[in-house]
C-alpha cells in the first residue's frame, strides 16, 4: 500500500520552466551565443547540468559546467523574485498527503540552490519534507531511477510503496525504473507523452483519490 509521496519540483509544485529559461538564454548571450527556447526542450527535467550542457553541445560551445551554472541561477533570482508563485493545488494537495500520514520526500534534478529559491519564493518550508535529494545527491540523473531509489530509501521506504509525481517524460521514467506508481502533471507535457503513468492529472487540484489509496 501507498506510505509515501515523492514530488518532483518544477513544473509539479512551481512553474519555473520560463525562468530558468530565460536565465539560460541570458547567460549564453553573456558568452556571445544565441539560442532560443526550442533548444532546451530536449533537457527538460535532466538537471542544470544537462540542460545547459546538451545546448552548449548542440552550439558547439565549450563551457565550464559550474560556471555557467553559478550565472544562469545569479540570473534566475534576480528575474525569478517576486514572480514565482505555487502551482494551482500544490499546498491543498500536500496537505491531503500528510492528513493521510503519508511521508513526503522532494526528489528534483535541480541544484540546491535554485531548489532553495523556488521554495522561498513559494512559500513553502523545507521541512515540509521529511528527505530533500537534489541532482547534487545523485550521479545518475533522471530518467535514471537514482534520485527516486535514494529519495525513498531516506524516508525509510520501498520503492514500491511510494508515489511519485511528475510533470517530464524523463522523470515518468525514472520514477517507473525505480518500481514506484506515478502521477503525472500535464504541466509540461501532453497526457500522451506521459501515458507512463497511472495516474494522469492538469494540476494537483484534480488528483483522484485512488492515487493516494491504493
Amino acid at each position: 500500500m501507498i506510505r509515501g509521496v515523492l514530488f518532483d519540483m518544477d513544473g509539479v509544485l512551481v512553474d519555473s520552466e520560463a525562468f530558468i529559461c530565460r536565465a539560460a538564454i541570458l547567460m549564453f548571450s553573456e558568452l556571445g551565443t544565441r539560442v532560443t527556447p526550442e533548444d532546451f526542450v530536449p533537457f527538460t527535467g535532466m538537471g542544470e547540468n544537462r540542460y545547459l550542457g546538451g545546448v552548449a553541445e548542440k552550439h558547439n560551445l565549450k563551457v565550464n559546467i559550474d560556471r555557467v551554472k553559478v550565472r544562469t541561477y545569479e540570473i534566475y533570482d534576480q528575474i525569478a523574485s517576486g514572480n514565482l508563485m505555487a502551482l494551482k493545488g500544490v499546498h491543498e494537495f500536500i496537505a491531503r498527503c500528510r492528513n493521510k500520514g503519508l511521508r513526503l520526500a522532494l526528489a528534483t534534478s535541480a541544484d540546491t540552490v535554485k531548489m532553495e529559491i523556488n521554495l522561498r519564493e513559494i512559500n513553502l518550508a523545507a521541512d515540509t519534507f521529511q528527505s530533500i535529494v537534489t541532482g547534487l545527491d545523485v550521479i545518475n540523473k533522471k530518467p535514471f531511477p537514482d534520485i527516486y531509489l535514494k529519495a525513498a530509501e531516506n524516508i525509510g521506504l520501498k520503492p514500491e510503496e511510494c508515489l511519485v509525481v511528475e510533470d517530464a517524460v524523463s522523470g515518468i521514467k525514472a520514477g517507473k525504473a525505480a518500481g514506484c506508481r506515478c502521477l503525472a502533471v500535464t504541466t509540461s507535457f501532453d497526457a500522451l507523452a506521459l501515458h507512463e503513468a497511472e495516474w494522469i492529472c492538469s494540476s494537483l487540484v484534480d488528483v483522484p483519490e485512488e492515487a493516494i489509496s491504493w
